[in-house]
Parts: C-alpha cells; sequence; structure tokens
C-alpha cells in the first residue's frame, strides 16, 4: 500500500471511529446512552431497569417493565446535549499529515429526541403490554477543519432506532419482555471530498424480565445483543477501490434494583448496573475495553402530583492499553502512536456524571410533564503524544398523555 493510500486509510478509520463514538462527548457510556435522556429518567442517572417512571425508559431498556404501564399513553421527549472537548497534539504524525496543534472542536451540539407509545391489552383479558418508539441512539460528531494542522479531522453521525417492544406479566410478580430495534444510521465524512453522507441499518434485539420480590421491592435483568452497521463504499481510495467500513455497537447486560418502602412509598430508590462488551465489538475493541457503569437514582413524591429527583452514575474508564498498529486489517502509519492519536481524539475518559429533575402530573387532566439536567464532570488523560480533556452538559424535557386505566393511575405513590 503507498503512503498516499495509506494515510487515507487512517483518515478513513479515524472517521468510523468518530462516528462510533461521537455523542460519548457529551454524557454516553462509551458509545451509547442508557435512558440518560429520557424525560424522567434523564433526573435520575438513566436508573430504570426496574422500575422505570416514563414509558420511553421501558421501550429502550428492560422491555419486561412495560407491564407497569397501563391502558394507552403516548410520550414526546428530547434534550439537548453540549460537549467541550479539546485536544492538544504534541508531537507530529508525518505519514498521517497531523502537526503539533492545540483546539476546541467546531462541532454545536444535538438535539436528541425521544418518542414512545404503549397500549396494554387487559381488555382483552391478555397480560399483555406493547411499546413501539423512535429515539436517538447517537448524533454529534468531532470538527477541526479549522485548524489546518490537524490534516482536516472531522466526521459527522447520526444514528436513530425504531424500536417495537413487548411485557408480558407471568404471574402478579414476574414479568419477561422482548424488543426488535432497527437502526438507520448515516455517516459524513470523514474528509472533505474524500467521502460522502452514506446511509446503513443494523438490527439488534433485547431480553428480560423483572420480578418483585415484595410489592415496594423489584429486580430486572436484560441482555441486549450487538448491533452491526456496514457503510457500503464510504470510503473511496485515491486509486478507485472503494472499501466498506465496518463496526459494531456493543452487547450489554444489565441489572436494576429498586425499592420504594421509605417514607409511606414517597422515596423511590433505584440503582442500575450495566456491563458493555466492547471487546467483541468490530473497531472499539481496538480502543476500548470491556466497561462496568453504575447509575443511581431517587425521586421523591413531594405531593402526589410532584416529583424531585436526583441521579449519580459512575462508569469506568474504558481506554485500553495500546499495543496494536492496525484496525480492521488495515496497517496504521507510525504504528502505535497513530492508535494513540484515534484514543486521543475521541477519549471515553470522563466517569462522573450529576442529574436532576422534576415531574408533574395532571398539568392538564391526563397530561403529566417533566424536565430534566445533567452535567458530565471534565475528564483528562495523555495518550502518549495527545492530550485529551473533556466535559458536557445537557437538559431535556417530555410531556405524556395517558388514556384509560393509564389515566385513571395518576396521583399514586410510585
Amino acid at each position: 500500500m503507498s503512503v498516499r493510500n495509506r494515510r487515507f486509510g487512517f483518515c478513513c478509520l479515524i472517521g468510523a471511529l468518530a462516528l462510533t463514538t461521537a455523542e460519548l462527548h457529551a454524557q454516553s457510556f462509551g458509545i451509547e446512552l442508557h435512558n440518560t435522556m429520557m424525560p424522567a429518567s434523564g433526573g435520575m442517572a438513566g436508573a430504570s431497569l426496574s422500575r422505570p417512571q416514563d414509558l420511553q425508559s421501558a421501550i429502550n431498556g428492560n422491555p419486561a417493565t412495560l407491564t407497569q404501564f397501563h391502558g394507552t399513553q403516548f410520550s414526546m421527549g428530547g434534550g439537548w446535549a453540549e460537549a467541550t472537548y479539546n485536544i492538544e497534539q504534541l508531537a507530529p504524525l508525518p505519514l498521517v499529515g497531523v502537526d503539533p496543534y492545540a483546539a476546541k472542536s467546531g462541532t454545536p451540539g444535538s438535539a436528541i429526541p425521544a418518542i414512545g407509545v404503549i397500549q396494554d391489552f387487559s381488555a382483552l383479558g391478555l397480560p399483555v403490554t406493547t411499546g413501539v418508539g423512535v429515539m436517538a441512539n447517537a448524533g454529534a460528531g468531532v470538527d477541526f477543519r479549522g485548524v489546518p494542522a490537524s490534516g482536516g479531522t472531522s466526521a459527522q453521525y447520526l444514528a436513530l432506532d425504531m424500536i417495537g417492544a413487548a411485557g408480558v406479566a407471568v404471574t402478579d410478580r414476574l414479568s419477561i419482555g422482548s424488543s426488535l430495534i432497527v437502526g438507520s444510521s448515516f455517516l459524513d465524512g470523514p474528509f472533505v471530498d474524500l467521502g460522502g453522507m452514506t446511509p446503513a441499518y443494523g438490527l439488534r434485539g433485547s431480553v428480560g424480565l423483572n420480578y418483585f420480590l415484595r410489592d415496594p421491592t423489584s429486580v430486572g435483568f436484560y441482555y441486549q445483543t450487538k448491533k452491526n452497521f456496514r457503510f457500503d463504499d464510504a470510503a473511496v481510495f485515491r486509486n478507485g477501490v472503494a472499501r466498506d467500513i465496518e463496526f459494531d455497537h456493543p452487547a450489554n447486560l444489565g441489572w436494576g434494583l429498586a425499592d420504594s418502602s421509605l417514607l409511606d412509598g414517597r422515596l423511590l430508590l433505584a440503582a442500575d448496573v450495566l456491563y458493555k462488551i466492547h471487546s467483541d465489538a468490530d473497531f472499539l475493541k481496538a480502543i476500548y475495553k470491556d466497561q462496568w457503569v453504575l447509575q443511581l437514582g431517587t425521586q421523591y413524591s413531594l405531593t402526589p402530583r410532584t416529583r424531585l429527583r436526583l441521579g449519580y452514575a459512575y462508569n469506568e474508564n474504558p481506554m485500553r492499553d495500546a499495543s496494536l498498529t492496525s484496525i480492521g486489517g488495515v496497517n496504521l502509519p507510525d504504528g502505535v502512536p497513530a492508535l494513540r492519536y484515534i484514543q486521543g481524539q475521541f477519549a471515553a475518559i470522563s466517569q462522573h456524571r450529576l442529574t436532576g429533575g422534576v415531574g408533574v402530573q395532571d398539568v392538564l387532566p391526563g397530561l403529566d410533564f417533566d424536565m430534566f439536567a445533567g452535567g458530565m464532570f471534565q475528564g483528562s488523560e495523555q495518550f502518549a503524544s495527545t492530550n485529551a480533556t473533556v466535559e458536557s452538559y445537557w437538559v431535556g424535557l417530555g410531556a405524556t398523555w395517558r388514556y384509560g386505566r393509564g389515566s385513571a393511575e395518576c396521583g399514586k405513590w410510585q
């Protein structure tokens, strides 16, 4: 492979990694949000695998928890995530075309939608609740094109999921569920005139269960498969040879615990533990190791209509030691320093997040309103000759319309 083609191959790899890690500059774990931008769960650091407080979290998370929602309910929510990402390159990478520079990414914040509807079938004598949702899985980017020394580093990525889910109440205490997710993603980049907007589609599934140990205490578990995308002919070499870019979103395991036995049921405590299997995900396994995540959330019912929420999340730093000199079969020019440059650009290094929120039921009859905000503490790390610093904040809200039994449930402590 010529130096020119190797250089372009390296640029394509940067773009591929950018699309998978774009949203990490906000509040995600690795590349995924895990209910951290949902109307109610967003105020509880995403904790929702056993007792979700909004229907989007049940659809997108543990589908067994759908049986906790009744009647017909429709919810529209969304948020805005804004990150500050700075990089300082201390040494040149001549085969890549990168010289020393220090700059802030010029990519603006991202709008993140979360829309869902659920329907139970108790009127037909069936212990089944179904849900359909449209959720943003990732969407942001990095842009250093205004810095000539960066070699034009830039990539933009958008990922949306359409989810169909169902939960079944096997007994009064045990529920099971499953979901099918169709993901649609678009990659634009990585560099001007070397690539264009390229679509890709992928499938993923989830299975889960939830069990009430006693009326106020429940436990939940779910498994989510990895999701593979192949961007056909996304990279076109200068000699005219086209190459597909393929990568995986990681498989996930999750455990949830929730309890509302304190303060006469007014205080809900929730804890989720996630395990992200990056080691089996194409591309990501070159820069990330498997990762543990802890999400803690609390909700206090100040009145039968008003709820206050707080949350804290901690995740392991997933950055792995750089020992490879190739990714996806492409040899990296400049070897390990080139891989460290990729890690420095897309460093998932921040480990602490705080969130808060408020929810009000029956703002209008049958209409609930939720809002949330959060921040990710600044994280910094040096990857050989590349220094990276990242921090972010996010805000969001949602409105939920309840009909039938769903409307009758308002005013109860949850």
